[in-house]
């Protein structure tokens, strides 16, 4: 698969502009869940193997929220939303309603809105994928874990690396009515081996 990374601009464009539509449905579910604007921006998406992906979340000691997915349908995989902590922590008090400050855990009720801010946003991405394609995209129930950086990769290097070598990075930024801050995120698609070249072969524009 060492053409995988030699897409030309036309194909790039095209993988950002269904990251782009994805991200624009998931910011209006989220705003209509809070009832605030939130903006999000999708500066650039990346095709990594999945070992090189810490250099995107940060030190293996970052703390971060992992919300993991199963993709099924006409493609199968997985998706993993990251979320730093101070992120997750701000994204959950803004869709609890609540000061940006309050949250110092994650309890049950912290738990189940990250699961369902990382069902959001893997739906609208694969949606958009889904549209795109012409194929059914369909997301499982989401699973949550908040752990070092570096051992929620591994444990998805363990278990999906072998057939998953190489995977879509969506670099996505928030942008919150009423925060201060710009809120930071991944969105990892990773498809397994004839996942990957139905989307390549979908994406070739030559």
């Amino acid at each position: 698969m060492a053409e995988v990374r030699a897409l030309n601009n036309l194909e790039r464009d095209a993988l950002r502009e269904v990251a782009n539509i994805g991200a624009g449905h998931a910011a209006t579910a989220l705003s209509q869940m809070t009832g605030r604007t939130i903006m999000i921006n999708v500066p650039e998406v990346e095709i990594r193997r999945l070992e090189e992906v810490a250099e995107l979340v940060g030190a293996p000691d970052t703390v971060i929220a992992a919300i993991l997915m199963h993709m099924m349908g006409d493609l199968t995989g997985r998706t993993m939303v990251l979320l730093p902590d101070p992120s997750a922590r701000v994204l959950c008090d803004i869709l609890l309603q609540r000061k940006v400050g309050t949250t110092t855990g994650y309890a049950a009720m912290e738990h189940s809105t990250l699961k369902e801010t990382g069902n959001i946003l893997s739906s609208a991405y694969l949606n958009a994928l889904s549209d795109f394609m012409g194929m059914m995209l369909l997301p499982s129930v989401p699973s949550l874990v908040v752990d070092l950086a570096g051992a929620v990769l591994t444990t998805a290097y363990l278990n999906f690396g072998a057939e998953r070598d190489f995977v879509f990075c969506v670099d996505t930024s928030f942008r919150v009515e009423g925060a201060s801050e710009t809120l930071h995120g991944q969105f990892l698609l990773l498809p397994d081996l004839p996942s990957l070249h139905a989307i390549f072969d979908a994406i070739r524009l030559d």
